[in-house]
Formats: structure tokens, sequence, C-alpha cells
């Protein structure tokens, strides 16, 4: 005899998990609500995960996964320039068609609820390789972390509504990636 199958799965968990996030918020991801949503007794979800806290780590790591893979077919544009605009607009869309799971990645998180930093860094991977190429590998950190700083400022304020002085958003945000890009691309700063 063959034993049962199983009558849901993590990935399963994670995707309700997420679903519910972007219904909901943070606040609708519990247990009993996945569990719900996948068809089986909350009980049944801790055989895939221990808590709460790793049901909102597996999420955020799932969307991190989602997020390099959006990113990375930029990496191999034989332009960085074009490159790293293209990674600015892939992460913009990426919020802005998962906005509360977008949120999620960038929340103060316990630690138990926050993914692995080796996810964090697989998602910060393509635009680390396309400012090494642009700025060198002294400096493609701080590079990074200007483009993803404005990136994602922008991008929160844009999800908030707080761009309430008119004119057109999208050139707003072409203009100051194109501002980044050709500062980084055209004078890189020196060591200290």
């Amino acid at each position: 005899m063959s034993p049962a199958r199983a009558r849901t799965s993590l990935l399963e968990i994670v995707t309700a998990g997420r679903e519910l996030l972007e219904v909901g918020g943070l606040d609708a991801v519990t247990m009993l609500a996945v569990a719900e949503r996948v068809g089986v007794r909350a009980p049944s979800l801790y055989k895939w995960l221990p808590n709460r806290a790793a049901l909102i780590a597996s999420i955020a790591s799932a969307a991190l996964h989602d997020l390099e893979h959006q990113l990375s077919p930029f990496v191999s544009d034989p332009d960085p320039v074009m490159g790293l605009r293209s990674v600015a607009d892939a992460f913009r869309a990426f919020a802005h068609a998962n906005p509360r799971t977008y949120g999620l990645l960038f929340m103060d998180l316990p630690a138990g609820a926050r993914p692995p930093a080796e996810d964090n860094l697989l998602a910060a991977t393509p635009l680390l390789a396309l400012t090494e190429r642009l700025v060198g590998p002294d400096r493609n950190l701080e590079a990074a972390r200007l483009m993803t700083a404005f990136a994602h400022g922008f991008v929160s304020m844009e999800l908030s509504g707080a761009f309430q002085l008119g004119g057109d958003v999208d050139e707003a945000f072409r203009y100051g990636v194109d501002v980044l890009v050709g500062a980084l691309a055209s004078r890189p700063v020196p060591p200290i």
C-alpha cells in the first residue's frame, strides 16, 4: 500500500499566503486562512512550516526568487547602462504587480519571519553585476545601494499616492534612473 498523497504542498501554501497578503495585507496571512485557502485543516500546515513567522519568511523568500527571475535577463545586455535602466523598470513593474508582497520585502520583520540572507543576495545579484560593470568592483555595492534607494523610495511614494503635484510620474521615474545611471557611467567615484 502506497502512502496517501499529500493534500497540499509547500508551494501551494506559500502561494496561498502570498495571495492573502496581496488581498488583505500581512494581518490576513494566518495559518487558518492559508489552510482554508488550500483546503486542509490548519494543523496540517504545521507539517510544512513550524509557525506563522516561517510562513511569512517563506512568502518573502519566494518573492525574492521571483524578483531575481524578473531582473536577471537584463544582466546579459551588452550595454550595462541599458541593462540598469531595464532592471529599474523591472523592479518597478514587480512592485506594481505585487504591491503588498513588495512592501513585505522592505519591512522590519522579526528574525524568524525574515527570509534567508542568501535570498536577499540572490535578488540583488543582477543589480550588483550591472553596477560592477559600470563602476568596477570597488564601488559596485555602493552604486547598487544608490540605485535601490532611489527606486524603492520612488516606488514606495508612488504606491502610497504621495505624488500629488501633477506631471508624468513615469517620466519622473525615467528621469531619475537616467540621472543616476548617467552619473555612474560617466564619473565613477574613486575609492576613499
